[in-house]
């Protein structure tokens, strides 16, 4: 579970990435969540753009169910893009070190 000194620091690293993963008409098929999957594995952090959602209800739903498919946590939403952090399971390659308490 991120603190919210974490997120902050997160979202401030994503500020200059540009969205990985896109979710169409379609939603969160299979075959997004699984490039979803090795996108969180080389990157730690990534962008998820929705493309066709626009109702908040909609996205809303379709966050929380790609957090629970691929083990990511939410770090932050704004408009139509949202960002996820999921440290790598295998010791010594993990990307990013995550701040203490400040």
């Amino acid at each position: 579970m991120l603190t919210g000194y974490q997120k902050k620091y997160l979202k401030g690293l994503a500020h200059g990435l540009k969205p990985v993963v896109f979710i169409g008409q379609s939603g969160l098929t299979e075959p997004v969540a699984q490039n979803a999957d090795a996108a969180l594995k080389k990157h730690e952090l990534v962008k998820v753009k929705f493309i066709a959602f626009k109702e908040k209800n909609q996205k809303n739903d379709i966050i929380a169910a790609f957090g629970q498919r691929t083990a990511a946590e939410l770090v932050g939403q704004v408009g139509h893009t949202a960002i996820f952090f999921r440290a790598n399971p295998e010791s010594g390659k993990n990307r990013i070190v995550l701040p203490g308490k400040p």
